[in-house]
């Protein structure tokens, strides 16, 4: 392995399954590091099956384990053996980053903790992700982000329109950005780590995070702020609501605040009779009568294609915008300008790979490589630490590995 890499010979092991744990160790791979990725023989990670589901786009490809488990070496553990569990111990000894998100009793009966592991290796950094925290009446309890991250955080019912039910979230959506808290968490472990020597215990939870995503309204709830004229606004903004066009795209006008923006959109529309309507004359005439001018604009945003509305908006100033859809993506040219998605190795069926949202100019990264099948390195792995030939075969055949 090349020495150009940031963390080229930091020894990370990937304890964890899904999503959220294991992506943080794929981002610390992208910049050299050895991931090891442990899994129970046979069975490995329950998100190899993901892009297999009936609920997912299809293709032959595994493509989400793809984007989310390059760049790793995968072997088997049967840590309810006691063989397999030296094995465990021996990596946690050699480690630099140990990522988990094994459930809490689980780790406690197989003797995984912090509490447990940081005596055998105090340089180590100690990566915990839960649903719901580390401490409290709920710290045992699993989760995935469709609940932790995206109900239980309130953002469920925030982000929905007036009157309408809440909506489900998309599968990962929280479990994405909540990997690159725990990739920062372990970052600045290794930063304190290179002044003191010591080690840490790193955590940070879906339910965190999806609390921080919903921070900017929530944060007044722990104010003890009055939501009164907020709830009450909601359905009278007409800027808040979405407009199909007549090609059956949707538009948004978020970000038309000012009455001069206003007129220039009234302008682009061609009605200048709205321009001498007093309900729509002032911010405050419009959030009065929003509901009025917003059964305007659905008439009128009806009779012209979103690209026809996109051109007129633009050219006259009108900060207005496209709802974007995930088939347009691959051909962004925003998307391809910056490196939002790269051309994988041979062997991926893909043509681009999604890529996280970090960006370090002049730091090398590594090129992909292709995901590892469930236990691929497994033999490999153990003859690095010493076992002979006839040794692993006697794991293999105890089912330790």
């Amino acid at each position: 392995m090349s020495d150009d890499f940031l963390f080229s010979g930091l020894k990370v092991l990937d304890m964890g399954s899904w999503i959220a744990g294991p992506v943080a160790s794929t981002i610390l791979s992208d910049y050299g590091a050895q991931v090891i990725k442990v899994e129970a023989p046979e069975i490995g990670d329950g998100y190899r099956a993901f892009a297999g589901m009936a609920s997912t786009p299809t293709h032959a490809e595994n493509y989400t384990w793809e984007m989310d488990n390059r760049n790793k070496r995968s072997i088997t553990l049967n840590l309810k053996s006691d063989e397999g569990r030296a094995i465990l111990l021996k990596l946690v000894a050699e480690c630099d980053v140990y990522v988990t998100n094994l459930p809490h009793p689980m780790r406690r009966a197989w003797q995984l903790s912090y509490e447990d592991l940081a005596p055998l290796n105090p340089k180590m950094i100690y990566a915990s992700l839960t649903a719901y925290g580390e401490l409290g009446p709920e710290r045992d309890r699993e989760g995935f982000d469709l609940v932790a991250y995206w109900s239980r955080s309130g953002l469920m019912d925030l982000v929905r329109s007036p009157g309408a039910p809440p909506a489900p979230a998309l599968p990962g959506m929280g479990d994405h950005p909540t990997s690159v808290s725990l990739y920062a968490s372990i970052l600045t472990a290794l930063f304190r780590r290179q002044q003191t020597g010591e080690g840490s215990h790193v955590h940070t939870s879906l339910l965190a995070n999806g609390i921080w995503s919903a921070s900017c309204i929530a944060q007044g709830t722990f104010a003890e702020a009055d939501f009164t004229d907020y709830y009450a606004s909601q359905p009278r903004l007409f800027a808040r609501r979405m407009y199909e066009a007549a090609d059956g795209r949707w538009m948004q006008f978020s970000m038309v605040r000012t009455d001069e923006e206003v007129d220039l959109m009234f302008a682009a529309m061609d009605r200048p009779d709205l321009l001498l309507d007093e309900r729509f004359a002032t911010s405050d005439a419009r959030l009065e009568y929003g509901d009025k001018l917003a059964e305007e604009i659905v008439l009128i945003i009806k009779g012209k294609t979103s690209a026809q509305w996109m051109s007129e908006f633009h050219a006259i100033g009108v900060p207005s915008a496209l709802v974007g859809q995930v088939a347009d993506l691959p051909n962004d040219p925003q998307v391809i300008a910056n490196n939002m998605a790269f051309a994988p190795p041979a062997g991926v069926d893909m043509p681009l790979v999604i890529k996280h949202p970090l960006n370090i100019d002049g730091l090398k990264t590594k090129t992909m490589l292709k995901a590892p099948e469930i236990g691929e390195h497994t033999t490999e792995v153990l003859a690095e630490m010493g076992y002979s030939a006839d040794a692993i075969a006697a794991l293999k055949e105890q089912g330790a590995v």
